[in-house]
């Protein structure tokens, strides 16, 4: 199917940026494609499907239960739902023009309130819900979080990403502890995270993921946790989650994903400075251009090249030189969180080595260096 970028006119695109949604996330194994095709291909009684595989997923996970759902971005708004709605069968149908009596306040530290493609608040309006700040953008002790509880708190959220200020905040465990002394549950949104299990473990009552991004799944979410929190997570189907709601063959394939994800090993941390080093001492050669390895800001085992530029060197700013690898006739994306301060990270992990060679020449012409190389 590589003609899919000639017919429809399409650029092809070096990932340097990671797991994202704007480049399609992640390419799912050929297990996963299988069972994908295998779904669509099949009828199933859904609520049978989705209790069922949920049933799978929870004894692979050691969970008490599990839901698939459309992506990570509708397993919060779905929790949110969730947990303001419970078993209130006329408000699972009125939701979207009740005026909320019960409780439905949502309570997260204010450096996790933060914009990850769509803003958090974003996705707890949609589930009903409505955002209270704890504590500060640079702190937020188990105290300050205590402190925003109220009788009309329906959960406390906690954001573990990297897009989150990790500096002076409270762990999930003490987010948890801080739950169950209010008597309220703590959904913890885990979208890109690797680990399947410390979350619950610490406490949460309901955990969500990206089924395509750590997981190498298709399009799609996972939602695990306490049997009658994801039970009620389950009943918005007949709710906002009609709008959200995830097909066959995502629930087969999210359900393969996660077997293969537990049975296979993972790239470490240490095998991505292997593959990046070649890289990076290219980097070192050329004018105004210093490379170095960094670790994951939100402490997973993920290595990064980060890339600085001196723009006085260079002659342009590291803006317009994303921007021109970008527009190029292969578009090269970086991570560029801090390109304002003239930096830009790539992430190896879904590029081969002959790529990285193509990112370092693309650089290399933009700077006028081939000469110098």
């Amino acid at each position: 199917m590589s003609s899919i970028y000639e017919k429809y006119g399409l650029k092809r695109v070096i990932n340097a940026s990671g797991r994202m949604t704007v480049l399609g996330v992640s390419t799912p194994a050929a297990s996963v494609v299988d069972t994908v095709c295998y779904g669509l291909n099949h009828y199933f009684e859904m609520s049978d499907l989705v209790n069922k595989t949920g049933a799978y997923i929870a004894s692979l996970l050691e969970v008490d239960n599990a839901v698939v759902v459309s992506c990570a971005s509708s397993g919060l708004a779905q929790s949110v739902a969730a947990v303001i709605v419970k078993d209130d069968d006329w408000l699972l149908e009125n939701l979207h023009a009740a005026p909320l009596s019960v409780a439905h306040d949502i309570v997260v530290p204010k450096g996790h309130n933060v914009n990850y493609g769509v803003p958090v608040g974003t996705m707890v309006a949609l589930g009903g819900g409505r955002l209270i700040e704890a504590g500060y953008s640079n702190e937020c002790s188990p105290a300050q979080l205590a402190a925003a509880i109220t009788p009309t708190t329906a959960a406390l959220l906690y954001v573990k990403s990297h897009h989150c200020v990790q500096k002076s905040h409270l762990s999930v465990a003490q987010a948890a502890e801080v739950a169950r002394a209010h008597g309220v549950p703590l959904i913890v949104d885990a979208a890109a995270e690797e680990d399947l299990h410390s979350y619950y473990r610490a406490g949460a009552d309901l955990v969500i993921y990206s089924g395509a991004k750590a997981l190498e799944g298709p399009t799609s979410g996972l939602v695990i946790g306490r049997r009658q929190y994801v039970e009620w997570v389950k009943r918005q189907n007949r709710g906002i989650g009609r709008a959200m709601k995830v097909g066959k063959e995502g629930i087969l394939g999210l359900t393969q994903a996660i077997e293969d994800y537990l049975r296979q090993p993972k790239t470490t941390g240490a095998e991505m400075v292997a593959k990046m080093t070649p890289f990076i001492e290219n980097l070192n050669t050329l004018r105004g251009v210093s490379a170095r390895v960094v670790w994951d800001a939100a402490g997973r085992d993920i290595a990064r090249a980060e890339i600085t530029f001196d723009q006085d060197a260079i002659g342009t700013s590291t803006a317009e030189l994303v921007q021109a690898l970008q527009h190029g006739d292969t578009a090269i994306y970086f991570r560029g969180y801090k390109a304002n301060e003239g930096m830009i990270e790539a992430d190896v992990r879904s590029v081969s080595a002959a790529q990285l060679h193509t990112i370092f020449t693309a650089i290399q012409h933009l700077l006028g260096e081939e000469t110098r190389a």
